[in-house]
């Protein structure tokens, strides 16, 4: 009885509201299964229907406390982060935890990156964030208290770290602004009772990252490059959600969270060898 007093004191999210952007696949879509399965109120978004669509379906066929609602909405307008912001307006009074993990990529080789794939990939990991983030700022502050503030969780990336030449240029560079966009709101919103933070994953599973890691053989491969000796998994992330948006994170805020196996503090070989 008393290890789960413990537990419930430092992790409990229970009956806490979430909105998760990109919350029905990859690791948007393990955060959604964390938070559900811990008795928080779920609402995930995505410009793709069929994706949130079944995310949810196949959630909620194993009960969770509440079931995970979902609506399509299209991050890299205004008008349909306006959409988003009033869907939920009338489900919800008030927003406990937002999880901003929608994002996009783009590789290609130096000297042959398209002009078009910038501006695309910075309007929905950078605007789109920022603008849906302070468009839910009033539901966030309105019922946020010193014992539980609001929690807003941004996912970055090892690659807005650690200088990393793989050829997603504007990824790396949307992803080093999400760092520091989170860093700035965290201070600026300590004062309403709203924690900011963020994740920078390394590799994990994703239909992003299927290309270099979506078999054992490419998994391998991959994780003889992280120091820890493998690529990231579920848990990796399940833990530092329940962590951030648990009673034993409230006092923590700005902080960029490295579930990256050590690959930011891998500079290469040692100069003196």
């Amino acid at each position: 009885m008393k290890k789960k007093n413990i537990i419930n004191e430092l992790f409990n999210v229970e009956d806490k509201i979430a909105i998760i952007t990109g919350g029905g696949s990859g690791i948007g879509k393990i955060i959604t299964e964390v938070l559900a399965f811990s008795g928080s109120k779920v609402y995930i978004t995505s410009r793709k229907l069929e994706v949130i669509e079944k995310a949810s379906i196949e959630i909620n066929a194993k009960k969770p406390r509440h079931k995970v609602e979902y609506f399509c909405s299209d991050l890299s307008s205004e008008v349909g982060i306006e959409k988003l912001v009033k869907h939920f307006e009338k489900k919800e009074e008030h927003l406990d935890i937002l999880i901003n993990n929608s994002g996009i990529s783009w590789g290609a080789p130096l000297g042959k990156f398209p002009y078009h794939a910038w501006d695309k990939v910075m309007t929905v990991n950078v605007t789109g964030l920022f603008h849906l983030t302070q468009s839910l700022l009033p539901k966030l502050a309105s019922k946020a208290t010193l014992a539980y503030p609001s929690r807003i969780i941004n996912i970055g990336s090892v690659m807005g770290t650690a200088a990393l030449a793989d050829g997603p240029y504007s990824y790396s560079a949307s992803k080093a602004a999400v760092h520091q966009i989170t860093r700035i709101l965290a201070k600026e919103l300590a004062r309403q009772k709203i924690t900011v933070n963020a994740l920078a994953p390394g590799p994990f599973l994703s239909r992003m990252t299927e290309f270099a890691v979506g078999n054992k053989e490419k998994e391998r491969k991959v994780s003889k490059n992280v120091p820890i000796g493998r690529i990231g998994n579920p848990n990796d992330i399940k833990s530092s959600i329940l962590f951030l948006c648990g009673p034993g994170g409230s006092y923590v805020t700005g902080a960029i969270l490295p579930l990256d196996g050590g690959i930011h503090v891998a500079t290469g070989p040692e100069i003196f060898e």
